[in-house]
């Protein structure tokens, strides 16, 4: 694959999106599932397809206005928290099938024949473009800007938002930075494993790297690094066997994640039981 890699402009732009994808999911996966956001962020992601819908149905760049979707969505999930005395599960059973019936819609209104969905829903990375590598390497930076910018407030409302409205702290520019970002790296993620598949790619390696630190930069940074390798191996296997590569990524980091799991429980057995 490596020769091929030297030759072939898709393989590469396979390469650096799973590097880019890495970063997002590493950063945005980490504070989901620090701050128990995985299902929440499952419902974002499903809304962004019918921001998919709507841009076959509009002819815009899809991308584009899955990112104006899952935002809107975002933020309205987040407000709607905020001011109705709503339990979080009812909001993502309401909203999760939303957005899937509103992309249904708009590609049902779509003239002509019905665009394959395939790629979002459950991602070919060997199909990124130019232009989405420009769009995920911006919103890379956009998330890495806003972590550093707002780090000490974002770190105070992930781990106690109680304590942090106590103090005063603005808690609602922090929810609302947050489900922004969760809708951001959705859309990063899309193109890589698709919609149905995006919260694997989310928990696996924050969950992983959770198991080795136990400090949140720490945690961020091993993750970013699992994610890549997850994420450049699925994409080998999927070019050597000729096999989904969403899938093959994340059939890949869920068994690396359960074995090492089981090699790290047996051998915490193995250690009790030679004392």
């Amino acid at each position: 694959m490596i020769s091929s890699l030297l030759h072939y402009q898709f393989l590469q732009n396979a390469f650096m999106a799973a590097l880019l994808a890495s970063i997002a999911c590493g950063i945005l996966g980490t504070i989901i599932v620090e701050k128990k956001l995985v299902m929440m962020s499952g419902g974002i992601a499903h809304t962004a397809f019918g921001g998919i819908g709507l841009g076959y149905y509009l002819r815009i760049e899809p991308i584009y206005t899955a990112l104006a979707f899952s935002l809107f969505s975002a933020l309205s999930i987040a407000r709607i928290q905020r001011r109705a005395t709503v339990m979080p599960d009812v909001l993502i059973g309401m909203f999760w099938p939303l957005g899937m019936a509103l992309g249904i819609l708009f590609i049902s209104m779509t003239p002509g024949y019905p665009p394959s969905m395939s790629s979002y829903l459950f991602g070919d990375i060997l199909t990124v473009s130019r232009v989405d590598l420009l769009v995920m390497a911006v919103l890379d930076l956009l998330l890495l800007l806003t972590v550093v910018s707002f780090y000490h407030l974002l770190q105070a409302y992930w781990f106690d938002e109680e304590f942090s409205m106590a103090l005063g702290l603005p808690v609602v520019l922090a929810e609302s930075l947050t489900y922004a970002m969760i809708a951001i790296t959705v859309v990063v993620l899309i193109r890589v494993v698709g919609i149905i598949l995006i919260l694997a790619l989310l928990c696996v390696p924050p969950a992983l790297a959770g198991l080795f630190r136990n400090d949140l930069p720490g945690i961020m940074g091993l993750a970013v690094l699992i994610g890549a390798v997850f994420c450049l191996s699925g994409l080998g296997i999927s070019y050597c066997y000729n096999i989904p590569s969403g899938a093959a990524i994340v059939i890949l980091s869920v068994l690396v994640y359960t074995g090492t799991q089981l090699l790290l429980r047996c051998s915490s057995s193995y250690f009790t039981t030679k004392r």
